[in-house]
């Protein structure tokens, strides 16, 4: 059983969130309390966007993710929010892999719905240096040619 999850996604999903949120209500304090009554209103209203534009961010790229990953062979062990699933190959149908985004990611469609859904999203091992930005992830590679062979198999 091998960790195929990156070590950063505990980071990814709570810490940078608490320091997100926590420069915003620092920003804000320190604003109201520097500046006087009459002071311009735009020191709340960017404070606010950032604060619902960060949340939907958020939402959509990094809470979703699985907090560990583990290959398991012809099978994924998959823990999210304290529930664990295993996931065969044979029943993911695509491998999407995202390297462009931070943190970058993998999406594992599946044929049948898991108790976590039917998509497994998250946030592989990657190369502490690289330096080419275009590099194939090695995990996304392995994943979509395993995931095709056990398909194949399953077919046969």
């Amino acid at each position: 059983m091998t960790k195929i999850s990156s070590k950063w996604t505990l980071f990814h999903k709570w810490m940078f969130p608490v320091f997100w949120y926590g420069g915003l209500v620092y920003f804000v304090i320190t604003s109201v309390a520097m500046v006087p009554a009459e002071a311009d209103l735009m020191f709340l209203i960017v404070p606010a966007f950032m604060a619902v534009i960060g949340a939907f961010v958020l939402k959509k790229l990094v809470w979703i993710l699985a907090d560990e990953v583990y290959d398991c062979g012809d099978t994924l062990l998959v823990r999210k929010s304290g529930r664990e699933e295993r996931i065969a190959l044979s029943n993911v149908i695509n491998v999407s892999v995202s390297s462009m985004t931070n943190p970058p990611r993998i999406t594992l469609r599946l044929e049948k719905p898991s108790r976590l859904g039917d998509e497994i999203v998250f946030s592989p091992l990657v190369p502490a240096i690289s330096l080419n930005p275009f590099a194939k992830n090695a995990v996304g590679e392995d994943l979509i040619v395993r995931v095709d062979r056990a398909r194949t198999k399953r077919a046969v």
